[in-house]
């Protein structure tokens, strides 16, 4: 760290990486901001700077004693030991000292009192909920909530025939010709301890889960409007079952909710659902496998006339955000259920069905929602045919249609070219109207003011290429370095009829 940006540090206060600290005598004081930071995602513990940020400074003699009080505490009063780094920086009003702990691989850190601590916004606090525990066990691999025998449950409430339809169609033999009791072949698989089915078992092969776990379900609802507290719902149901039934009738569930569209298809057919259903079979399998099940809630799919939100309990991993998901990178959360799943689901295990789901509708919003301990999925619907009008507040009408008077004066060659009807942002016009060429993201973003690049891709321009008005030049390799974007036809048409804000 220089000393130009321990000041701009100073300058903006404490938070969950930075903690300010005047001075440290007691060591069990030092120890628990050690295991808060290592448990949580690592920072850097200042001393020698008041709470208001200002420096109060240290000597040579306190430098050389905190070393001491440092070493000791990672060593010996921080379970598993630590490694923290130190450095000193001079300034004028005397050293300050940077300690550098990083996000620890072995969690949950307690200190020698057997304490649990985390960071709790600038501050740290004392980890005692059973969830919580529960989770930073999981984050260190020690337990898995799939893999932790479910009490009450027997081989009683296993379903026999679905287990050796299972077993025979991945191993090529029927059960009955191993010799073994369902019991030992539940154990051999890893979905039993000893005469008890763990949770993996009775989510795949159970009869009845939910009478043993009752919140591992899905419930679905279908809203006639946009907001979460209408009071009348056009549809709903509580989705219950092994995952391979609630799969089913989630899927189904979302299927009868959606539109069917034309697409250019004949009059007589059937049409297409206004959001492909491969984008809700990825991420229905998703929510399904990869949720926490140490968070006793029920996934939530959630029907809108704009959107359908799938919300499933438990932020993802620490190791994982919404861009790297984006992306293909994944953690298993739950390792028994992910390995039986590829053989039962629709399911690779490789990390790529947000990132197909993605490409098949851009129009997908990820949201990782820490402080409500949720992961939602945000698919926005297809808006429907007909006129194109300018609606209030921040939305602006970004073309001119015919209206449902004017339809039956028109050919039916210009019927059949009706366009989709856009209510685009006021930045997203912007946008329209400044490109020129080919534009890299960045230069993208310059134009209307963006600085994070994940929120500016799901809100801005992911829409505009699901419209039609903006493309790849390179769409075979969508992460390619030498990406650039650019106008469509439909969009330098749209561009045409438009004026910039700023202009």
């Amino acid at each position: 760290m220089t000393p130009a940006e321990l000041h701009q540090i100073l300058a903006c206060g404490e938070d969950s990486r930075h903690q300010f600290k005047r001075d440290f005598s007691n060591i069990d004081a030092l120890a628990a901001e050690l295991v808060a930071f290592s448990n949580t995602s690592g920072g850097y513990l200042l001393i020698g700077v008041d709470d208001s940020g200002a420096v109060s400074g240290l000597s040579r003699a306190d430098i050389s004693r905190l070393n001491q009080l440092l070493s000791n505490a990672a060593s010996q009063n921080v379970r598993p030991a630590i490694n923290p780094l130190s450095s000193n920086l001079q300034t004028e009003h005397g050293l300050v000292m940077v300690v550098t702990v990083e996000q620890g691989l072995n969690k949950p850190y307690v200190d020698n009192q057997g304490r649990i601590w985390v960071k709790n916004g600038a501050d740290k606090r004392r980890v005692t909920a059973r969830e919580e525990l529960q989770r930073l066990f999981q984050q260190a691999g020690l337990v898995c909530a799939d893999a932790v025998p479910v009490a009450g449950s027997s081989v009683a409430d296993i379903d026999a025939k679905a287990l050796g339809e299972y077993f025979q169609r991945r191993f090529r033999q029927n059960p009955e010709q191993t010799g073994l009791e369902t019991i030992r072949i539940l154990e051999n698989l890893g979905l039993a301890s000893g005469d008890t089915p763990n949770l993996a078992g009775l989510l795949l092969f159970g009869q009845a889960p939910q009478r043993l776990c009752p919140a591992f379900d899905i419930k679905a609802v279908a809203f006639p409007g946009t907001v979460l507290h209408d009071r009348h719902y056009l549809d709903s149901e509580d989705i219950d079952g092994n995952l391979q039934e609630q799969y089913r009738r989630s899927l189904a569930f979302i299927k009868r909710n959606l539109h069917h569209v034309q697409r250019q298809q004949g009059f007589n057919t059937l049409g297409q659902l206004e959001v492909p259903e491969e984008v809700f079979e990825e991420l229905l399998v998703n929510a399904l496998i990869h949720r926490d099940y140490f968070v006793s809630a029920s996934i939530r799919i959630m029907s809108f006339a704009d959107r359908i939100e799938l919300i499933s309990p438990g932020h993802l991993p620490d190791v994982l955000d919404t861009e790297k998901i984006r992306f293909g990178l994944s953690n298993r959360r739950n390792p028994t259920l992910t390995s039986h799943a590829v053989h039962i689901l629709p399911y690779r295990g490789l990390g790529t069905g947000i990132p197909r789901a993605i490409d098949a509708w851009p129009m997908i919003l990820l949201e990782d929602d820490r402080q409500s301990n949720q992961f939602k999925v945000v698919i926005q619907r297809a808006v429907e045919k007909g006129p194109i009008s300018g609606p209030s507040g921040d939305q602006v009408g970004t073309k001119s249609g015919p209206s449902r008077d004017q339809v039956g004066t028109e050919s039916a060659a210009e019927g059949e070219q009706a366009e989709t009807r856009l209510s685009l942002q006021q930045e997203q016009i912007t946008l329209l109207c400044k490109m020129t060429g080919d534009h890299t993201a960045p230069e993208l973003m310059t134009f209307v003011g963006r600085s994070n690049r994940s929120k500016f891709r799901e809100q801005v321009l992911a829409p505009l290429m699901a419209l039609g008005v903006v493309e790849m030049t390179i769409p075979d390799k969508p992460n390619s370095s030498k990406q650039r974007y650019r106008l469509t036809a439909a969009g330098r048409e749209l561009k045409a009829e438009q004026r910039s804000p700023d202009d």
